[in-house]
């Protein structure tokens, strides 16, 4: 039995053993596993144990307790893998019950707004991250996981390894980015992992950059809502502004749905400006 699987119980083994055969990234897997032992804690039992008005009653619980929809679709994910194909018990959506998602959009931040805040990052490695997510839309995961190797300078693309959904796919490589790497190389002199961490092999922690995000969107007066996510939701709303076609913006964020691009439609304040009133249509020589 492989060594990280000995320390855990036998229905969390089979867990395990379902989640990588069926190619899961080890976030996933992490997460998953970390939903169902909050389950076992919940009740302090098994997971094996817990009835099915049981998990119903939880779900309710994670839900009026202020939890996330996005924390709370997650565990629901795990509860199916888990009680329906570790355990076979084929429990019903009417038993792990997903809550409907309210459909707020996100917040975008101007052009100069992100600027502005980058101008306040004064640590290089910070501030190369930041302008590489923002200027290839990228996710800070997939910035961070990012190889020196991924960089093709001379055909301006980013290759993004095993992005959400193990995909692979490119995105552009902006100029004034290439310049920034650049100088980020001569310091650094980074061997594999663009942006290594502390411990050898792994990556920068994400917390260290929205950290820094936040104090640089202070400092810069920015009022506005908005994480280190929203940079992608910029990236790809100024994008649109500037008349890129949706299916390249698709292409470029690696969206498998046209649809999920489609919402950026709605931020896109200069498209929505452009469109005319019929109460504006009257012919003033009538």
């Amino acid at each position: 039995m492989p060594q990280n699987l000995q320390t855990l119980s036998t229905h969390l083994q089979n867990m395990k053993f379902e989640m990588e055969l069926r190619g899961l990234s080890p976030v996933t897997q992490r997460n998953y596993l970390f939903h169902i032992k909050k389950l076992e804690k919940h009740y302090n039992k098994p997971a094996t144990e817990v009835s099915p008005d049981e998990l119903k009653l939880y779900l309710y619980y994670r839900i009026k307790s202020g939890f996330s929809h996005s924390h709370v679709s997650i565990s629901c994910n795990a509860f199916k893998l888990f009680f329906n194909k570790v355990l076979h018990y084929n429990w019903s959506d009417d038993i792990i019950v997903r809550p409907k998602q309210s459909k707020h959009l996100p917040y975008v931040l101007s052009h100069d707004e992100i600027l502005a805040i980058l101008d306040q990052v004064s640590n290089l490695k910070h501030k190369t991250i930041l302008m590489t997510t923002y200027s290839s839309g990228l996710r800070i995961s997939e910035t961070l996981n990012l190889r020196v190797s991924d960089i093709d300078s001379k055909a301006m693309l980013i290759r993004v390894n095993n992005g959400k959904g193990s995909k692979d796919r490119f995105t552009i490589l902006s100029q004034e980015n290439l310049k920034q790497l650049r100088l980020y190389w001569k310091r650094y002199r980074p061997h594999d992992l663009l942006f290594p961490g502390y411990i050898a092999g792994k990556p920068l922690a994400a917390t260290n950059i929205q950290l820094a995000f936040q104090k640089a969107k202070v400092k810069a007066g920015v009022t506005r809502p908005g994480s280190i996510h929203t940079l992608r939701h910029s990236f790809a709303t100024h994008l649109l502004e500037g008349h890129t076609d949706l299916n390249t913006i698709q292409n470029l964020l690696g969206h498998s749905h046209i649809s999920t691009t489609s919402r950026y439609l709605h931020l896109c304040t200069a498209h929505l400006a452009s469109v005319k009133s019929p109460l504006d249509r009257r012919d003033p020589h009538a």
